[in-house]
């Protein structure tokens, strides 16, 4: 997401951050190429007419203009407006009511209600500890209710079944009521969509809500239709008072006009973003952070919290102490690197979130390794026999052929693999020595295979595969 901005936005303030001087002709400039990144981020023209004029006084205003690096300032104003435009602060749900605090999702049909659901329901069990029950309110299609039933059980949430032929807000009742007398701390009810705003289904949505008087009403809306998702999201909000904004399908969205659309035009705040299509793909919105992931200033904060969360802090640690003890770095370490590293949604994943001149360095390592080039090597290294993995300079030319034929690939790319392997035991026995392993170990959580290669110090050594 924000990768055109991103871009544009970079390109224009850099010339900028430079000055030692701010002049009404330098400031025109940069906020003329700011204005047209924005329009065509897709962003809607109001709020682009409030972000340049908010800039703009402040720029000429007195902050930036006794300012000892005054272009420096000023990319920290483009910063601080966009955080405003965006939202003051993340907002989180507001659950502090007698269970069950009920949430109700709205939105069109297509815009990733049901799988919103069953994201929101593991972020609740896993992150807030809360027991969730979900319950399908949509009668229109027998095919939602069974997608819930189904991904209620991937996610261990409780499922309340409903049918066709009920009424939805009988079926909102019955589920609060089953949640209450189970002792459930959530239910999220998931409506039914259309294919445009129309009165029956605003209507119908308006009645169910007034039936169960929710906590929260959260409006879940495709990033992908610009600023159109803003639109819809306030004709929602007019009829249903919405307390928040779930924005989905942002990895498909280069452009990134509906987040900074949303808030202005509705008043209400996005309170997730739908990353990807797993379960655990939905994260909590911060301004601040993506605010300065536009400016090309990363977004460590959110990397660290997901290697937290998503590592295997244990086999770091254990690595850091075989490394530690002069033990070599073997393909099963490998392997577990690699795994590791696609817990953290590859290489351009944990690259788009990091500083500087890191989005140049996510697309060439894009270009080098990708999700399927992993499971390559996954697959060669599964094919070697546990002594071979243990000891890589046992592997002849005949185990080559016979591991490149179980793993479906070529002897050319285990030779390549096994080199990697080797530019990367020679990395590790360098970070023992130093004693530099652990603190790197520590402070990346394992999280991808510190190599050569490239210029980045932690950047693994991959060619093609």
């Amino acid at each position: 997401m924000f990768e055109n901005l991103q871009d544009r936005l970079s390109g224009s303030l850099r010339k900028i951050s430079g000055q030692a001087r701010l002049t009404d002709d330098n400031i025109k400039d940069t906020l003329r190429e700011v204005r047209m990144a924005l329009l065509e981020a897709d962003v809607a023209l109001p709020v682009v007419k409030d972000f340049i004029a908010g800039v703009r006084k402040r720029a000429i205003g007195q902050e930036v203009q006794r300012s000892l690096t005054p272009g420096q300032v000023f990319v920290k104003v483009v910063q601080q407006e966009l955080e405003r435009v965006m939202g003051d602060g993340s907002e989180a749900l507001n659950l502090a009511t007698r269970p069950p605090a009920v949430i109700m999702m709205a939105g069109l049909q297509g815009a990733g209600k049901t799988t919103t659901v069953a994201k929101l329901s593991r972020y609740l069990k896993e992150r807030e500890k809360k027991s969730v029950m979900v319950v399908s309110a949509d009668v229109y299609r027998p095919a939602a209710i069974k997608q819930l039933e189904t991904l209620a059980g991937e996610v261990e949430a409780e499922f309340f079944p409903s049918t066709t032929e009920q009424d939805p807000v009988d079926i909102a009742n019955g589920a609060i009521e089953a949640a209450r007398r189970k002792h459930v701390d959530v239910v999220i009810l998931d409506t039914a969509g259309r294919l445009h705003v129309d009165e029956d289904m605003m209507g119908e949505i308006g009645r169910l809500h007034k039936a169960v008087n929710p906590v929260e009403t959260l409006f879940v809306v495709d990033a992908m239709t610009g600023q159109d998702a803003a639109n819809t999201a306030k004709a929602f909000n007019d009829a249903l008072a919405l307390t928040g904004v779930v924005l989905t399908k942002t990895d498909g969205d280069a452009r990134g006009g509906a987040a900074l659309s949303v808030r202005h035009i509705t008043g209400k705040p996005i309170k997730f973003l739908g990353i990807g299509e797993k379960t655990d793909a939905l994260e909590p919105f911060h301004p601040d952070r993506v605010a300065s992931r536009i400016l090309g200033m990363g977004d460590v904060l959110s990397l660290i919290e997901e290697a937290e969360r998503k590592l295997d802090h244990k086999k770091a640690q254990k690595l850091t102490k075989k490394i530690k003890k002069g033990k070599g770095f073997d393909l099963e370490d490998f392997r577990d690197q690699l795994q590791q590293m696609k817990k953290m949604g590859g290489i351009g994943g944990m690259l788009d979130k990091l500083p500087g001149g890191m989005g140049q360095m996510a697309q060439a390592a894009q270009q080098q390794v990708n999700d399927k080039s992993i499971g390559r090597m996954e697959a060669i290294i599964c094919s070697m026999t546990p002594k071979e993995r243990r000891y890589p300079d046992s592997i002849n030319n005949s185990r080559k052929r016979r591991i490149a034929t179980g793993s479906g690939t070529q002897i050319q790319d285990v030779n390549r693999l096994l080199k990697q392997h080797k530019q990367m035991s020679k990395m590790m026995k360098k970070m023992g020595k130093k004693g530099g392993m652990a603190n790197m170990m520590r402070g990346m959580g394992g999280m991808m295979p510190p190599g050569g290669g490239g210029g980045g110090g932690g950047m693994p050594p991959f060619g093609r595969m």
